[in-house]
């Protein structure tokens, strides 16, 4: 099963930006840890971070036809962007939005997303794990039923 992991706007920062609140460890170590989880529950799993929104679009857009879920931090766009929510239900591929803080419990301008009515379910609130808890979401919807 392949899994596309799309991080969005400022999330290159991680480690740096705002440890006290995203915490210390960077983008990278954060792909090391889903990528390990991921091939211990046999998906396969590409990475794209990008802090520009058309960007993020296009590699939606190309993710039909060959990614079986997606799972999504969009950053700040998760509180206004309506071209990538629009991208995401267009493609009909299931979606996980996730966030290291819980947005809820935030500024009120980050506490509503216009993303997740169109995925599966939203993880937030337990840093680096949010992402991995999508994995472990991901493998239980796979192989219900079987």
């Amino acid at each position: 099963m392949k899994v596309l992991v799309l991080h969005g706007p400022n999330l290159n920062l991680l480690g740096q930006r705002e440890p006290e609140v995203y915490g210390k460890r960077t983008l990278d170590q954060i792909n090391e840890d889903i990528e390990v989880l991921g091939s211990q529950l046999g998906f396969d799993v590409d990475f794209f971070q990008s802090n520009h929104e058309g960007l993020l679009i296009d590699r939606i857009h190309r993710a039909a036809g060959v990614y079986q879920w997606i799972i999504f931090n969009p950053g700040a766009f998760t509180h206004y962007s309506y071209a990538l929510r629009d991208a995401v239900a267009g493609v009909g591929i299931p979606t996980i939005e996730v966030h290291l803080t819980a947005i809820q419990a935030r500024e009120e301008f980050r506490s509503r997303s216009v993303i997740a009515p169109v995925c599966v379910g939203q993880i937030s609130g337990f840093g680096v794990t949010s992402y991995l808890l999508a994995l472990y979401a991901i493998f239980e919807e796979s192989t219900r039923g079987q």
